[in-house]
């Protein structure tokens, strides 16, 4: 598989980890957190309308390569996980040139995605921010991420 589909590249992004990132938004989601809610609160649903892109993923990592700003990858988007075999392609063409932090954000908790774990697991610095989105609960200080999340039952953990 060269090619994946996504919904945008941020070549420098400075929010999303507590070093420069690489940023790949991802095109699908079951948009739990808003099922749960009952209401619409994901901050990503704008993303859903915007055109989908194909990319290879060789573009992806030459790009972050030849980046001297970015120390790390950060996967969000809309959901990851939701597509899952784009995901673990780019992992192991990234993981072919940089042993560089990855950080995926996901709206799904840690005892969802054990299989997926487990797959992640086989490549270095991987870092998984769990959990949907809560509204009205407290901000809190991440200490894995070096950020802010939005919702206290959200956490990140180093998995390998």
């Amino acid at each position: 598989m060269n090619k994946i589909i996504i919904k945008g590249l941020i070549d420098e992004d400075f929010l999303q980890y507590k070093y420069p990132s690489m940023v790949v938004l991802f095109p699908n989601c079951t948009f739990k957190c808003n099922k749960e809610n009952g209401k619409q609160v994901c901050q990503n649903d704008a993303l859903a309308l915007s055109p989908s892109i194909e990319i290879n993923i060789n573009t992806i990592v030459d790009r972050y390569i030849n980046n001297d700003i970015t120390k790390s990858i950060c996967f969000g988007g809309l959901e990851p996980f939701d597509s899952w075999n784009d995901l673990i392609e780019l992992i192991k063409a990234f993981r072919d040139i940089s042993n560089d932090d990855i950080v995926i954000y996901t709206g799904y908790n840690k005892n969802e995605i054990t299989i997926q774990i487990k797959e992640l697991q086989k490549y270095s610095n991987i870092i998984i921010k769990y959990g949907r989105f809560i509204p009205n609960c407290n901000k809190h200080y991440d200490e894995e991420l070096g950020i802010y999340l939005s919702s206290d039952n959200q956490y990140a953990e180093r998995i390998s």
